[in-house]
């Protein structure tokens, strides 16, 4: 597990591939929304999509703002909430 962004907005944590576990099976990324306090996870698939839309994100050196603002087309799956131990 890798925290790989941390904004006041959004923080995004990176699982690595782990073939035993199918939700794993291509790594995946657990996004929190901070203010709304939720979160989403995905994995397979869509978290390959989500690693190349950020990696294509970041060639173009983006600010905070843009960064927020791609993890904000995330919102609407994020329907878990975010419960503090």
């Amino acid at each position: 597990m890798n925290m790989i962004y941390n904004s006041e907005q959004y923080s995004v944590v990176e699982f690595g591939v782990d073939r035993d576990l199918e939700a794993l099976r291509f790594g995946g990324y657990e996004i929190v929304d901070k203010a709304g306090r939720r979160e989403a996870f995905i994995g397979g698939k869509l978290a390959q999509s989500f690693r190349r839309d950020v990696n294509n994100l970041i060639a173009s050196e983006p600010t905070i703002e843009e960064i927020d603002d791609f993890l904000g087309s995330y919102d609407t799956m994020m329907n878990q909430p975010v419960v503090l131990h």
